[in-house]
């Protein structure tokens, strides 16, 4: 950790992530032995504003470089470990989410990310809006915040990844 990140949490700047992974998930579906040490992501908006975008973004450059990690965005489901999902499920959205998650590999994880894809957050209730994630595909890892920060977003990828 650079002197600066461990300043500022120090004073209290910045929390540790809020990730809320179910209780029936194994250690074993975040370690060495079901990845392999590497993860590939592909990632899907259901229908966010583009807050949680831009904070994986973050994540995946310069200065927090999740690759480092193992962790590489994929153009495709079928060649992704992990569905990382952005946004409420929208109307457009909730056939498309689907299959992308049916195109997918064994063994697959799903990350729901930010409190919009946890629970809808502040679109609960909107016309366009069908429901959260967990309604349309299994959800193995949450990921709390509007938007989640980048340290959040690359906690819960390493533990899915078992770095």
């Amino acid at each position: 950790m650079t002197g600066l990140l461990r300043m500022i949490r120090s004073h209290g700047l910045i929390t540790e992530p809020a990730l809320n992974p179910p209780e029936d998930m194994s250690d074993a579906a975040r370690v060495d032995d079901v990845f392999g040490g590497s993860i590939q992501v592909r990632h899907v908006d259901a229908g966010s504003c583009n807050g949680c975008e831009i904070e994986i973004g973050s994540a995946f450059g310069p200065v927090y470089d999740l690759e480092r990690y193992g962790v590489r965005l994929v153009a495709s489901p079928r060649h992704a470990d992990v569905l990382l999902v952005t946004g409420p499920v929208t109307r457009n959205m909730a056939d498309p989410l689907v299959k992308a998650y049916e195109a997918m590999p064994e063994p697959k994880r799903v990350v729901a990310l930010g409190d919009c894809a946890r629970d809808c957050g502040v679109f609960a209730g909107a016309y366009g809006v069908q429901g959260r994630v967990g309604d349309f595909i299994p959800v193995d890892v949450t990921v709390a915040g509007c938007p989640p920060e980048p340290e959040a977003i690359i906690t819960a990828l390493r533990r899915l990844s078992g770095r």
